[in-house]
Order: structure tokens, then C-alpha cells, then sequence
């Protein structure tokens, strides 16, 4: 026997919208919430942070009140969807080529930077460097003590 009953959350959903002013109260509140979890994941993608999951966790807030949000979500799940089938339908050598590329580059990545931190030392090479970027634009800031 299942159960026919809309989900719990959906029913609070509904009833909060069969009010006109709680209804509107509830689209203002979750609007913001979303639109706030929507720019912290906009900021998280050039700062440190998990920047595609905010970005998703809002659009999933915001697909609550906004159909175009819901789209949004819906396309998302279908190109990621589309994106799991090709990886998985993906010969297992070109798999192990790129796994292979891609570590050789992050080791040759480490490898470049400590050359140069062993070549220029630490310090030396991270306060020279600053004074570049600062030499550049004036809105780099000061190190400390310096």
C-alpha cells in the first residue's frame, strides 16, 4: 500500500501559499534566503569555497517560489545527467590517458613551484613577487611590516 499524500514540506508549502499575505510573506523570505545562498556561491567561485554547490543550493531555494528557477534546476540535472552517462560510456583507455595527464601536470605544477621556492627561497621570492603585483595596481595593499 503507498502512500498518496504530497510530502510534508509541500503541504506546508501549499498552506502558507493559500493565504494571500502569508503567501506573499513566504515568496519575500525564501527569495531572499535563495538570492542570498545564490551570491555566496557566485563570490565562492573566485574565492575559496564550494562555489557550484551554493550556486545550486540556491537555485534549489529559489526553484521553490520562481519557475524560472526551477528550469534552471531541472536543466542543470539533465546536463548532469548527460555528463554521467558519457563519462561512464567512456572508453577506459582514454580514462586512464587523462587521469594520467592530468597527475603528470599537477606534478609538474608542484614540481615548477618548489624549484622556484628552492631557487628564490620562501620569503624572499613571496616578497619580491608582492612588491611586482603592488608595483602593478595600487589597490594591493601593504605586507604587513613592510
Amino acid at each position: 500500500m503507498t502512500d498518496t499524500r504530497p510530502h510534508p514540506l509541500k503541504r506546508l508549502h501549499e498552506r502558507l501559499h493559500a493565504n494571500p499575505v502569508t503567501g506573499l510573506v513566504t515568496k519575500i523570505v525564501v527569495s531572499v534566503i535563495g538570492l542570498a545562498v545564490l551570491a555566496a556561491g557566485v563570490v565562492m567561485m573566485v574565492t575559496p569555497g564550494p562555489g557550484l554547490v551554493g550556486i545550486a543550493a540556491g537555485l534549489a531555494i529559489l526553484a521553490t517560489e520562481w519557475d524560472w528557477a526551477d528550469r534552471w534546476v531541472k536543466a542543470a540535472r539533465q546536463k548532469a545527467r548527460e555528463a554521467a552517462d558519457k563519462a561512464r560510456a567512456m572508453d577506459p583507455a582514454v580514462r586512464r590517458r587523462r587521469t594520467l595527464l592530468t597527475a603528470a601536470a599537477v606534478l609538474l605544477a608542484a614540481g615548477v613551484v618548489a624549484l622556484l621556492i628552492w631557487q628564490f627561497g620562501w620569503p624572499s621570492l613571496a616578497v619580491t613577487g608582492w612588491d611586482k603585483v603592488q608595483s602593478i595596481s595600487d589597490v594591493v595593499p601593504e605586507l604587513p611590516g613592510m
